[in-house]
């Protein structure tokens, strides 16, 4: 048997298109056959149980049934394994040994994927999830000042968090970012590329050809919840010389979305991003974004969804995650690598969806350029996903799942801590119960730099 094809291989997994435009994705005897058939699979196989609650929740309804295989469960319970899978892919990334090219062909995070697409288009979808994975129309509405004061009100209001939770299905004792009236946007707003300054912008760039551009991709989260990290990586990019443009529009990347199963939207939100990013592209621009899965979206999913899309490949091709970025910057010899102040003991989360892109530990090789500076990666899933970590019926499951990650810390005891994920390290945070803080890494990188 070829190396390529069997457990063990050395071949690189491979990711084939999501195919959703085909009639046999919408088919949902199909996609019954197929779920029976890989659910078949981690049955005997069984050593992902660790990673989230799709696996016990699916070990547990073969174990319950009356053959006490898969064939005894009844296939209306398939969506409570569905349900339980936020797609950080790290099932597919670093346990199941049958991912593509082996034989075997499993692909659970888009097996999901397509399943809970079918069940979205089925109408079989909360209202909640509908109007929390509309981040960017709640950014855009929270922000604005007077309902500003009123939804940050309400996320720590007792009455309204308890209302929140018996009407809206959001637990009560789930941490909820703020909206901040200022969003990075805003307060960069000097940065915005202006076609009709082109000209002036050209003979900018010819006179200073060493430095690169970038196109910040602000993200919904640092837009309206944290611009404060956006604001450090357009500190640091310009300390190392990089010329920093936010786009003249800019949209949801889509990923709360994709994990809901609304196809439609993702689409509508591709027709919006990516003619604006490709002219960038063409400008000889790179993109940078800092929340992974944001990153993650551009570089991966909207590439399996379009893969005849000539532009989505090419914005594909120029998206970098920061410490990607910077890491590129630092072996050709072009970061600034002189840091005044030191950071001793970092424990740092590993964020799934950066993990995805196998883009290798840069974060840690960038911050370990610091002196003094020692980072130890910790490689567990968060839990929280930006929407699975707050509803009512799964917020105990993202506890559970962060455990591991928060008695890692206490017993580093480290002199920082934090996520590439920001909901990631809140969540931490948030777990950890203490005075200490979450701190984005990018964050971290502009205190050495002390800018």
């Amino acid at each position: 048997m070829s190396d390529q094809g069997r457990e063990g291989g050395l071949g690189a997994p491979t990711r084939h298109p999501l195919n959703q435009n085909e009639p046999k994705f919408w088919d949902e005897e199909d996609l019954n056959k197929e779920l029976e058939r890989v659910f078949d699979i981690c049955h005997t196989c069984r050593r992902c149980v660790s990673l989230c609650n799709s696996f016990p929740t699916l070990f547990d309804l073969v174990d319950d049934s009356e053959t006490m295989e898969v064939d005894g469960v009844a296939k209306a319970d398939y969506t409570k394994v569905v349900d339980q899978c936020y797609l950080c892919d790290l099932c597919y990334l670093t346990k199941c040994p049958y991912v593509p090219p082996h034989e075997w062909n499993v692909d659970f995070p888009h097996l999901m994927l397509r399943a809970k697409a079918i069940k979205f288009n089925k109408g079989d979808t909360k209202f909640r999830d509908r109007i929390i994975t509309s981040t960017d129309t709640m950014g855009k509405l929270a922000s604005k000042p007077v309902l500003n004061s009123l939804a940050n009100w309400g996320t720590k209001s007792t009455l309204s968090r308890k209302l929140l939770d018996s009407a809206f299905g959001i637990h009560k004792d789930a941490k909820l970012p703020p909206y901040n009236s200022e969003t990075a946007r805003g307060q960069h707003s000097t940065l915005m590329y202006d076609p009709a300054a082109e000209g002036s912008s050209s003979e900018t760039t010819t006179a200073n050809q060493k430095n690169e551009r970038v196109t910040l991709f602000t993200t919904c989260y640092c837009n309206y919840n944290e611009p404060s990290i956006a604001d450090s990586l357009i500190k640091v990019l310009q300390h190392n010389e990089v010329e920093v443009e936010l786009a003249p529009r800019e949209h949801c990347c889509g990923m709360p979305k994709l994990e809901l199963g609304d196809l439609k939207s993702v689409t509508r939100l591709k027709e919006q991003n990516i003619p604006i990013l490709y002219q960038a592209v063409l400008r000889g621009n790179a993109i940078v974004a800092a929340v992974p899965s944001c990153v993650l979206m551009f570089k991966q999913e909207l590439p399996l969804m379009f893969p005849d899309d000539d532009q989505v490949q090419a914005v594909a091709a120029a998206f970098f995650d920061p410490f990607e970025f910077l890491y590129r910057m630092n072996k050709e010899g072009r970061l600034n690598t002189n840091f005044p102040h030191k950071l001793g003991n970092i424990s740092y989360h590993v964020a799934c969806h950066q993990r995805v892109q196998n883009i290798g530990p840069k974060t840690k090789q960038i911050l370990e350029l610091i002196g003094d500076t020692s980072v130890k990666n910790i490689e567990r899933c968060s839990g929280h996903d930006g929407t699975y970590g707050i509803k009512t019926e799964t917020l105990k499951y993202a506890n559970k799942i962060v455990k591991p990650i928060v008695r890692q810390i206490k017993q580093q005891e480290p002199d920082y801590y934090g996520s590439d994920c920001p909901i990631a390290g809140k969540h931490i945070e948030n777990n950890l119960e203490g005075e200490q803080v979450a701190i984005h890494p990018i964050d971290l990188l502009r205190i050495a730099y002390d800018i």
